[in-house]
């Protein structure tokens, strides 16, 4: 459990956490250990657990063609996560289909799980983890796509003026 508590200290969706509220949330966090090249959800898979890295890296895959873009290279990586770092959240807000696939990228990679249920009874049992947690998760979201959007940016320009 103490190890847990360190983990969540380590990801910027626990900031400002206080001891109790990250030993409330360590109490739901099941340990999932993968290998090299493991897959750990699949595109288009149903979404109920936010996955937080304690170790290794996961990769972060779309397939082209499911868009309609012939490829023959199959699935690119959009994303390497690294400890601390957490993957999944949009399950928590609604539990659609994922839009990539994740899978580790080292052995030995420990992901610590949170399934969806349990987290927003947490939230809702304590509104101000709750508060802090979806703040915090949308800085998270919000940081992610500023990162997405210069890289779409960098690509439309800088990628036309190749043509």
């Amino acid at each position: 459990m103490n190890e847990t508590i360190v983990y969540l200290k380590q990801s910027d969706i626990f900031y400002q956490f206080t001891q109790t509220q990250l030993e409330l949330v360590a109490n739901l966090c099941q340990e999932k250990n993968y290998n090299e090249g493991e897959v750990i959800f699949e595109e288009n898979s149903s979404s109920k657990e936010l996955y937080l890295i304690a170790q290794g890296e996961v990769e972060i895959l779309v397939d082209p063609g499911l868009v309609g873009a012939e490829t023959k290279a199959g699935k690119m990586i959009i994303a390497t996560l690294r400890r601390g770092q957490s993957f999944g959240e949009v399950a928590l807000v609604d539990e659609g289909l994922r839009s990539a696939t994740a899978q580790a990228r080292q052995k030995n990679t420990r992901l610590l799980v949170l399934p969806r249920e349990k987290i927003i009874m947490l939230c809702e049992t304590y509104p101000q983890l709750g508060y802090r947690l979806m703040y915090n998760l949308a800085a998270d979201l919000a940081m992610k796509i500023r990162h997405t959007d210069l890289k779409i940016r960098e690509k439309v320009l800088y990628g036309s003026k190749k043509s």
